[in-house]
């Protein structure tokens, strides 16, 4: 391609009210233009890169036995009527109806129109397995669309789904794709991670995310160095203390604490370590029937609740935080005070963490403005609580596989695989005959790639203050000819293009930038734009025979043999 062919929009500044740097890094380099709040246009530069992204991920699923097919974006309400998700969905489906006054919605996902398509064709157990996949566009009408194409209400993404006769089956063509996953991210030239997950509304028995690991990233990722074990926070078990609570040492006694209602406060108040305090969590489960529960969360001043972890309690889920005026009510003191001690246990549920379990002389609120209440110990001063993990795995925790230590790292969610099991075929009636012509329900699976968030992640990952700086994998272009007066000398001319011709010969995606451009601009585009390789032709050097090399990476520029810059391209990309 030739830049006097292309159609290059490249800006100075990004708009003011970009975000992120993947969002400023792909309006600037005249990637994307926005349509909308979280609608975009691909321009040429970065549909190639899109373009690029699905080819890898559409030749490693069909390289796994999975087999295509397009489904619509839009989709009939009955069939989210007939899964139970039309109620449960939320304001994120877009929901419209046409010239007959029938609902439909825009597809966000597509496991009800899948089932659908297996139910009515798939009959006996002699054509499972299955597994189809599509390429779609999907909408989902996020309240604050975001960071550019990485939360976007439209984006492009590979969904596929497999349908079996047994789990045994579903967990084998769900190790299939956990290593199409793993082949589909490392030939993108990406640094990732596969964790455990929660399942979250999908639904299912068990998940893992694929991440990209960047320091943007919004999902923080517990790994262990020592061992293969990685996990996302939402999931993370934190093991309980392995040393047995210490014997009470002090005598329990309110004191006057004025003010100090955050943890950290009150233990600079008291001169105490933060873990030595205990924080009291007011929530409020509202069963179906009117049932309704108060319950406090016990957790270590120095952690964090985990939502997810909590909502696993049966005795409170689902549940919400419980507002000032319910606080007021149960525990007659506004929250920053609150604690378990001298409560009725009757009509207040106490649910302590995993660490909260092992403390003795810790302090928590007396249910008094302006008080705590100091060496307070289980057994003696209240009653022992239920126990859980509902806290966030930190830096430093045992690994749950017992093979060392805990990090913390952030990561972006492009993939996520699921073991769907039957919800959606109990749901949807989709079963087939087996062996003995009895009627079973299937096994499903759920395999999905946010195709444009990798385009948005890569970036992330690989940027600097000059640019994006993408794998050659993924790049707009592989390599990029920049030559000095093109216009004016014959000489640079006749060898840039013959450079050119040579590189498309030998397969290499390659621009020549023929603009009338200064030089500077030209090498500032080049490296805004992501080319990873670039080669620079001008007189001095070719009356030398050589031409000047420099990799996106590369600190400082090398010259080459002009003889040999087609070999060491090839091995450089070969390499890479």
């Amino acid at each position: 391609m030739r830049t006097s062919q292309f159609f290059f929009t490249t800006l100075k500044e990004a708009p003011a009210d970009a975000e992120v740097i993947s969002q400023k890094m792909m309006l600037r380099a005249g990637y994307i233009k926005r349509a909308a709040a979280g609608i975009y246009t691909w321009m040429p530069l970065g549909l190639r890169v899109l373009r690029k992204v699905e080819n890898v991920v559409r030749e490693e699923m069909n390289n796994a036995g999975a087999l295509e097919l397009l489904m619509p974006a839009v989709q009939p309400a009955e069939l989210w009527q007939e899964s139970g998700r039309w109620e449960q969905y939320g304001p994120e489906l877009l929901r419209f109806k046409d010239r007959h006054q029938r609902e439909f919605v825009i597809g966000p996902t597509h496991e009800e129109v899948i089932t659908d398509v297996v139910r009515r064709d798939v009959k006996s157990y002699r054509q499972l397995p299955i597994h189809l996949y599509q390429v779609q566009t999907k909408f989902r009408d996020e309240i604050r669309p975001r960071f550019g194409v990485m939360r976007g209400r439209e984006f492009l993404m590979k969904d596929g789904y497999s349908f079996h006769t047994s789990f045994d089956d579903l967990k084998r063509e769900y190790g299939n794709m956990y290593d199409t996953y793993s082949r589909i991210f490392t030939r993108l030239g990406l640094k990732f991670r596969a964790v455990a997950a929660d399942t979250g509304s999908i639904g299912g028995t068990g998940s893992h995310e694929f991440h990209v690991l960047a320091e943007s990233g919004e999902d923080d990722i517990a790994f262990c160095p020592a061992s293969d074990y990685a996990a996302n926070v939402e999931l993370a078990e934190a093991l309980a203390p392995t040393v047995p609570r210490a014997a009470a040492g002090q005598s329990m006694e309110k004191t006057h604490t004025p003010g100090k209602m955050a943890c950290a406060d009150v233990a600079k108040f008291l001169e105490l370590p933060l873990d030595k305090i205990v924080k009291s969590i007011a929530v409020v489960s509202e069963k179906e029937e009117g049932q309704q529960t108060f319950a406090l969360l016990l957790l270590r001043g120095d952690h964090e609740l985990n939502e997810i972890k909590a909502s696993k309690i049966a005795a409170i889920n689902p549940f919400r935080f419980a507002t000032e005026e319910e606080v007021i009510a149960h525990l007659n003191c506004k929250p920053g005070f609150i604690g378990p001690v001298e409560i009725d246990r009757q009509k207040i549920a106490v649910f302590a963490d995993r660490s909260v379990a092992a403390m003795s002389d810790f302090v928590c609120g007396a249910n008094e403005a302006g008080y705590h209440m100091t060496g307070v110990n289980f057994g003696r001063d209240l009653p022992e609580p239920e126990i859980f993990d509902i806290r966030n795995v930190v830096a430093g925790d045992p690994s749950p596989d017992g093979q060392g230590s805990l990090e913390i790292c952030r990561g972006i969610e492009v993939g996520h695989i699921f073991q769907l099991r039957q919800k959606y075929a109990q749901a949807l009636g989709c079963s087939y005959l087996d062996e003995n012509g009895k009627s079973q329900t299937m096994e499903m699976g759920c395999y999905g790639i946010g195709v444009s968030r990798i385009v948005g992640a890569a970036i992330e990952q690989g940027n600097d203050d000059k640019g994006i700086v993408l794998p050659a994998a993924i790049a707009p272009f592989e390599v990029c000819i920049v030559p000095m007066g093109y216009h004016k000398s014959e000489a640079v001319k006749a060898a840039a293009d013959q450079l050119y011709a040579d590189l498309k010969k030998a397969g290499i995606d390659v621009v020549l930038d023929d603009r009338n451009e200064r030089p500077g601009v030209m090498f500032a585009d080049m490296e805004l734009i992501g080319i990873p390789h670039r080669v620079v032709i001008g007189e001095r050097g070719l009356k030398d025979g050589q031409l000047e090399y420099k990799g996106r990476r590369d600190e400082e520029a090398t010259m080459l043999a002009q003889a040999d810059i087609v070999a060491t391209l090839q091995g450089k990309l070969c390499a890479a």
